[in-house]
């Protein structure tokens, strides 16, 4: 038999996350910890794998239930190695280090089982229900890989150089920036969005650090209303608008 697909064989390397194409992850297990994934994003192994629901502590249960941020894992143990992909979506792996980084769950592929995470809040300037209020702050040593609808864009923040950018196109940014969610329209009713521009809530990036966006936005609700809490909630993405105004603020 012959074909064009036997040049896409295995990529052949000792290092523990490999992107074997840009749409796919390939995790080595031997001799390394234990690496978590997002349910049902595994597409081949070899060797000896076994696949456990990952437990959810009760802290992250309540968090979950009060945010619908959070995310569903599945352990991955064993002898070999495993490929991980999600929609045919790009995949970029991070290093995570003292300096942690906050990301919204439904990019997240795969991580060490060493990093531990937890929900934060991002403040919103009116106290709007709208979209990207509450993302995960992963911490610790280890790696995470992301995923990104295309190719994505990676912005430097600087003290003298901040940068705004759509909430529904953040993939991920560093923890020690300061971030607000705001909406900048010429209506007097901040649940309009700005005007027929097409563009709605936006986050806000000052300090020291970066931000990545990825060239694809899902359209925030329409309707977003004000000083709704939790009762206001919006089906967008795959985890739905995760907005809901608590009068939190994080730096």
């Amino acid at each position: 038999m012959q074909s064009p697909l036997f040049s896409y064989t295995e990529q052949q390397t000792q290092d523990r996350y490999t992107a074997q194409n840009p749409q796919l992850l390939r995790v080595a297990l031997a001799g390394h910890d234990d690496v978590l994934a997002r349910k049902g994003s595994m597409v081949a192994y070899q060797g000896l794998i076994e696949f456990d629901g990952e437990y959810r502590s009760q802290q992250q249960g309540r968090a979950r239930a009060a945010t619908g941020e959070g995310l569903d894992l599945m352990r991955c143990s064993g002898q070999g190695t495993v490929y991980f992909a999600n929609l045919a979506q790009h995949v970029h792996v991070v290093d995570v280090d003292h300096e942690g980084l906050v990301v919204d769950s439904s990019y997240v592929l795969a991580m060490d089982s060493s990093l531990s995470y937890t929900v934060v809040a991002v403040d919103s300037q009116y106290g709007i229900s709208g979209s990207g209020k509450y993302q995960l702050n992963i911490t610790g040593q280890g790696k995470v890989a992301l995923m990104t609808s295309g190719q994505p864009l990676m912005m430097q923040v600087t003290p003298d150089k901040y940068v705004n950018a759509d909430a529904d196109a953040v993939v991920a940014w560093s923890a020690s920036l300061r971030v607000q969610m705001q909406a900048q329209t010429y209506s007097s009713s901040v649940t309009r969005r700005r005007g027929n521009t097409g563009e709605g809530w936006e986050l806000s990036f000052l300090g020291q650090g970066f931000a990545l966006v990825q060239p694809s936005e899902v359209m925030p609700p329409q309707g977003a209303q004000i000083g709704q809490g939790l009762a206001a909630q919006y089906g967008i993405g795959q985890q739905g608008a995760r907005g809901q105004n608590q009068g939190n603020a994080w730096s």
